[in-house]
């Protein structure tokens, strides 16, 4: 393995860089810019038993340091995805994928997690318990560990391949969901997801946001991942995928540190399209500069601290 690669769960990643679901499509649209094959993997856009349009518009709401966005998982439906996405997506991207899956019940789980497996590129399921963007489903499994664990339970009887249950941030224990998660036999577990957040308009006086409220993402999240992602990778013994806030090398570092085996970046590929690619290509010279031989052995390095 090389000095950038890492195992995640049980699969070789070239590096520990993901692509966030969500803000990264299917891939063939950010190929048509560089070519992705350098990332370790990504996770592609959130996938539903049936198609939706998502919410109203606006979607979309500016923040210091970050947005607000309520999309609400519009997607073809897993039917769609399965003969059309991943057919244009193999042609670009020649890595296992991780395919990202939300529903309604835990049989719309159930259902697009068995019908994805079956996909010879797909290399991982993540889970994604903790949409705060969408009403009856998404969020309201991650917030109570026995719904977070029933989902579980239900993807890991008609799957094979690893389960990465995403958790929501929007909770007061974040850690008694992830071992509920793990002792229901997932396979890892990725966080956080965007934190519930809204603006209002000054002039109009009503919310930017036609949902009224949505996911706050960005560099201002980063504390908050950080927290978790170090919280919960000491609790539970199956790999952490980290997210919120990355926008750098340094970021990735530091996440690793905190205890994730890889690192995904969502709201900075909506403002840089390169930002993956950079991130990649700065990764080398970062652990120079920190005196970092591979990352594989800095991986929860943190924990090891002992305040004197």
């Amino acid at each position: 393995m090389g000095r950038l690669s890492v195992s995640l769960c049980g699969i070789p990643l070239d590096n520990p860089v993901i692509p966030a679901s969500g803000t990264f499509g299917y891939g063939y649209e950010f190929a048509e810019l560089y070519d992705i094959n350098i990332l370790g993997t990504f996770s592609f856009k959130g996938t539903t038993k049936e198609s939706r349009f998502g919410n109203p518009t606006p979607r979309i709401a500016e923040c210091t340091a970050g947005m607000i966005n309520a999309v609400g998982l519009q997607n073809p439906g897993v039917e769609r995805v399965i003969s059309e996405e991943l057919p244009r997506l193999r042609s670009c991207f020649h890595k296992p994928v991780m395919a990202n899956v939300s529903g309604f019940s835990v049989a719309d789980y159930a259902y697009t997690c068995e019908r994805l497996d079956a996909e010879p590129q797909v290399g991982w399921l993540e889970v994604n318990v903790s949409c705060p963007n969408v009403h009856g489903g998404g969020m309201s499994f991650g917030t109570d560990p026995k719904a977070a664990a029933e989902v579980t339970r239900a993807v890991k009887k008609v799957t094979k391949k690893p389960v990465i249950v995403k958790l929501s941030p929007n909770v007061t224990d974040i850690v008694s969901i992830a071992r509920a998660c793990e002792d229901a036999g997932a396979d890892g577990v990725s966080l956080i997801n965007t934190l519930l957040g809204m603006r209002i308009d000054l002039k109009t006086r009503r919310p930017v946001i036609a949902n009224t409220m949505g996911g706050f993402s960005g560099p201002a999240i980063f504390p908050v991942a950080l927290r978790m992602v170090y919280q919960v990778s000491k609790a539970v013994g199956i790999p952490v995928v980290g997210m919120g806030g990355v926008s750098s090398a340094e970021d990735v570092i530091e996440m690793l540190l905190a205890g994730a085996t890889a690192v995904e970046v969502g709201a900075a590929n909506l403002v840089d399209p390169w930002a993956c690619r950079d991130i990649v290509s700065a990764l080398p010279r970062t652990m120079d500069k920190y005196r970092i031989n591979t990352l594989e052995e800095i991986i929860g390095g943190a924990h090891s601290w002992q305040k004197t």
